[in-house]
């Protein structure tokens, strides 16, 4: 009887530690089901950071370079400080779309001037520091908007018959620029390497989401 008992024995005593062994490796622990939620959630986060910092410095040194003349876009000597326009030459350089009249009419002209580059030095800082996304990206989307239609992708053939030399009759790099700034804002990339969190908490944005 005892030979045929510790059989039983064996298997009673084994098969609850196997059971046991399987749902522990089935089921990992709720620390590191936190630590992969974690790590899932933080990387993106660093990632849109990062392309909010660089698309920002985008902005911002085109705003220093036409301020300042720093040879680059701009030569030196012919920066917005020393009397140049930062609007005349490419306004008036536009030759295909249906604006081109109208662009080359606001070219110098000191609103635009004033306007343009009010405009990259605010969204230039607001990307780095990561405030105002919101305002940003309805500024700079309208800005790129403009700057799609003064470069008209969509022609073939400039207003003089030439070739445009379009690469792409629609995604030209300036609605790609739109798009990451809509993106940016969509997902509050300014909370990640930037004060967004901070700006958030303010009274005057509390009360004005659009703000944000």
């Amino acid at each position: 009887m005892a030979v045929h008992e510790h059989p039983h024995r064996g298997s009673g005593v084994h098969l609850p530690y196997f059971r046991r062994n399987r749902t522990a490796h089935a089921s990992p622990p709720e620390s590191a089901v936190s630590a992969l939620s974690d790590t899932n959630t933080v990387a993106p986060a660093y990632v849109f950071a990062s392309l909010r910092l660089l698309t920002g410095f985008v902005f911002l040194w085109a705003f220093l370079d036409k301020a300042f003349g720093l040879g680059y876009a701009t030569q030196s000597g012919k920066g917005w400080i020393d009397g140049g326009s930062p609007t005349k030459g490419f306004l008036s350089g536009v030759a295909a779309g249906p604006m081109e009249s109208t662009f080359h009419s606001w070219a110098g002209d000191a609103w635009a001037d004033w306007l343009f580059m009010l405009g990259l030095l605010g969204i230039g800082v607001a990307l780095i520091a990561g405030v105002a996304m919101r305002l940003a990206a309805v500024a700079g989307s309208v800005m790129m908007a403009l700057m799609w239609a003064a470069e008209w992708p969509p022609a073939q053939l400039l207003s003089d018959g030439s070739p445009s030399m379009s690469t792409n009759p629609f995604a030209e790099y300036h609605l790609i620029y739109a798009v990451v700034l809509i993106a940016l804002a969509a997902v509050s990339a300014g909370d990640a390497l930037g004060l967004g969190k901070y700006w958030a908490k303010l009274p005057l944005v509390r009360r004005s989401p659009w703000l944000r």
